[in-house]
């Protein structure tokens, strides 16, 4: 469970992260603080893993806690959701490595898709004891580089097929891996903090590749129910 913390003064906002953050398979929303001090307060007493900043603060500009987030306490990863839209900031955030920078508004689809990568990045890190330059480079950008020298990706053909995300599809290949007794796309899409639908379109397109296949299993009621397995 990624434990996450939201720091926004506008409770109305905080409502809305909060509610996208628990909507989220693996996701918890701890606590909501509305100022620097109640921010620390909760990261002294909570075992937190992300933290959800705003920049304009009560009591402090969030970029100007990001030295004393990373020396005092490195676990936690940020995500910058902010109006600001001010050049200094951007880099300051991106200096002392936040995940992620949102400008509002309009913000509320690129925090579920920003939630469900940073997931998916931490899985596939969960997973590897080592990385190769070519996972680095597609993990950390979220986007697929074909270097000689790596690896051969899980597709070789550029582009992928609209609708297939390559981080996504690493994601749904090493947790099929993992499952020897086979996942439902239901089950796959509560892995991945998405729709069954979702699920099943990558399932199906590791099929299309042949690096899965599926076979009908017969539930209680005698409907045969569609299960996937690494091949």
């Amino acid at each position: 469970m990624i434990k996450t913390v939201i720091a926004e003064d506008d409770f109305r906002i905080a409502q809305i992260h909060e509610e996208i953050v628990n909507g989220l398979e693996g996701f918890e929303c701890q606590a909501k603080a509305a100022s620097a001090a109640e921010l620390f307060d909760l990261l002294r007493t909570c075992d937190i893993k992300l933290l959800l900043l705003d920049v304009y603060m009560p009591d402090s500009m969030g970029v100007d806690l990001l030295d004393v987030i990373r020396r005092d306490y490195p676990e936690v990863d940020v995500i910058i959701i902010s109006a600001s839209t001010n050049t200094e900031h951007i880099k300051k955030a991106f200096r002392y490595g936040v995940y992620d920078y949102i400008i509002k508004p309009g913000s509320l689809d690129r925090l579920q898709e920003t939630l469900q990568k940073y997931k998916a990045f931490h899985y596939n890190l969960s997973l590897a004891s080592e990385m190769s330059q070519q996972e680095i480079d597609e993990w950390y950008s979220g986007t697929e580089r074909t270097l000689p020298e790596s690896p051969a990706p899980i597709y070789e053909e550029e582009p992928l097929p609209k609708g297939i995300d390559a981080l996504t599809l690493r994601t749904v290949q090493e947790c099929l891996k993992e499952m020897a007794e086979g996942i439902t796309a239901d089950e796959m899409g509560k892995q991945l903090g998405a729709s069954r639908t979702t699920a099943r379109r990558y399932l199906e397109f590791l099929i299309s590749i042949n690096k899965g296949e599926a076979k009908p299993i017969y539930g209680i009621v005698g409907r045969p129910e569609r299960r996937y397995f690494h091949r």
